[in-house]
């Protein structure tokens, strides 16, 4: 595979990606079309998929906001990225905790505005930008990996990105 490629494969399974230094020198459109093909390529229910490296870049160039949907404990515990917020994803919740989520989400982001969202291997944020991409958000992405990536050497802390922990 070519410097310039990334591998990407089915959100909840091996969500690998080759690492994207080069992101945090592109501009946003062409990362969000990146992240588009992706979702076509994958047949993602919402807008897209990015690297930890290029949700950095979007977030960095105030072109998308992420959004942890972590546990508090992992936020404060394991880390998260500096001025993220936090809604929690409700594992296994029903409809009403569903809602919750979505209203906690509404609260913070317009449905139009890029939201990035990262959990601990993007799993959870996978599940989180299907449910929000049918409550009306057209911007949503999941940031592949997530926080700490299913495998060592993955994710957000592994790419070398800005974190803080408490």
């Amino acid at each position: 595979m070519g410097a310039s490629q990334t591998r990407v494969t089915a959100p909840m399974k091996d969500q690998s990606v080759a690492p994207d230094a080069a992101a945090v020198d592109e501009c946003p459109a062409t990362i969000f079309d990146r992240a588009a093909g992706r979702a076509h390529r994958l047949g993602l229910p919402y807008a897209g998929a990015v690297t930890p490296a290029e949700a950095q870049a979007l977030a960095q160039a105030k072109a998308a906001r992420i959004l942890d949907v972590r546990t508090p404990g992992e936020y404060r515990q394991v880390g998260h990225v500096p001025g993220t917020p936090l809604v929690v994803w409700p594992r296994d919740g029903d409809n009403d905790e569903l809602r919750a989520f979505v209203l906690a989400v509404r609260e913070r982001f317009g449905p139009a505005e890029p939201v990035l969202l990262l959990c601990r291997s993007g799993a959870r944020s996978h599940h989180a930008a299907r449910l929000l991409a049918r409550a009306g958000f057209s911007r949503a992405y999941n940031i592949l990996e997530g926080f700490e990536g299913a495998s060592p050497g993955q994710g957000w802390r592994a790419a070398g990105l800005p974190w803080d922990q408490g």
